[in-house]
């Protein structure tokens, strides 16, 4: 029987890190996502208490060193920060709401949500246009903010390596797929794409192997959003805790904004990022939700993406207080 979960208050964790991208910018996405509550009069940040992630965001000055998996060493550091926040809110009966720079972070949250409930089955509700589960074997760009489900799941998809990895890049890597707690943070079954649409071969292939579903927009809108959705929550049905990634650049760009680094055509609009989670925090099963890579510098619309962002935030905040 899956465990729910009770938790009393929520607790927004800012995390404004872009060390694990490959574009300068998405540091800034929690203050432009705050802009523009403010300058929709809308007090929601004043409505719930918040800390901060210490970040090595200084560390983008330094020489990369690890080519296949760059500032490794300060992604490491910066996921198991936010691990310990995300495992301590949750002791302490605080819902975490996160928001954060650059994907990479989404394995701090994972393992601080794994750290917390060790011995209970995680599931993952994956937002993207990108599937990032390369690692740093499998990886064209050495870019760790393609890389976090590969850390998540434990498995380097060694069959479609391409790069030779150096023996300290290894151990850190090794490093990264034990934090919070030594091993396997959440089976492949248990994850779940909604929008992925921009990968390379050794995603396709290990999506394939590990039999990962992904619902593209073409099916959700082809069999109706409301099916698939059912669908999704039945698959996820024997997992006690559920953790929400939603990376902005899963909306369309042409119709959303450019306000991210890597933006990608053809993708969903607010309004269904909004059922998709509203629907899955309405099982109450929810244990963490996070949102990453609003990116100012790159939106030509102003602040558009951190507009819309914000929409979905208010939205589903909403949702989950009536949850908790």
């Amino acid at each position: 029987m899956a465990f729910f979960v009770n938790m009393k208050t929520i607790r927004i964790i800012k995390n404004r890190s872009d060390i694990g991208a490959g574009t300068r910018g998405s540091d800034m996405g929690v203050d432009a996502i705050e802009i523009a509550a403010i300058n929709q009069k809308n007090a929601f940040f004043n409505n719930y208490e918040f800390e901060d992630v210490d970040t090595a965001n200084e560390s983008i000055y330094d020489k990369v060193n690890n080519s296949f998996a760059k500032r490794i060493d300060f992604v490491l550091q910066q996921c198991s920060r936010l691990s310990d926040h995300v495992e301590r809110n949750i002791k302490e009966n605080n819902f975490p709401l996160v928001l954060s720079g650059d994907h990479s972070s989404a394995l701090g949250t994972i393992s601080g949500v794994k750290a917390a409930n060790p011995s209970k089955k995680l599931g993952v509700v994956w937002i993207d246009a990108h599937a990032d589960i390369h690692s740093p074997y499998t990886s064209p760009s050495g870019n760790i903010h393609g890389m976090p489900l590969a850390a998540a799941i434990g498995d380097d998809n060694l069959d479609f390596q391409i790069n030779e990895v150096s023996e300290g890049t290894k151990s850190l890597w090794e490093q990264m797929k034990n934090i919070g707690c030594d091993g396997q943070k959440v089976h492949p079954d248990d994850i779940i794409y909604f929008g992925v649409r921009d990968t390379e071969e050794p995603e396709d292939k290990q999506i394939e192997k590990l039999g990962i579903k992904n619902y593209r927009v073409e099916e959700i809108r082809f069999r109706g959003l409301e099916v698939c959705l059912n669908e999704a929550i039945e698959k996820l049905k024997d997992c006690d805790h559920i953790y929400i990634s939603f990376d902005v650049d899963s909306m369309d760009c042409d119709m959303i904004s450019y306000g991210t680094g890597t933006p990608v055509p053809k993708g969903f609009d607010q309004y269904e990022i909004i059922e998709i989670i509203n629907s899955f925090i309405n099982t109450k099963r929810v244990a963490a939700v996070e949102f990453v890579e609003v990116n100012p510098l790159l939106d030509f619309k102003g602040n558009k993406m951190a507009e819309t962002a914000f929409e979905v935030l208010d939205a589903v905040t909403s949702t989950l207080k009536k949850n908790l």
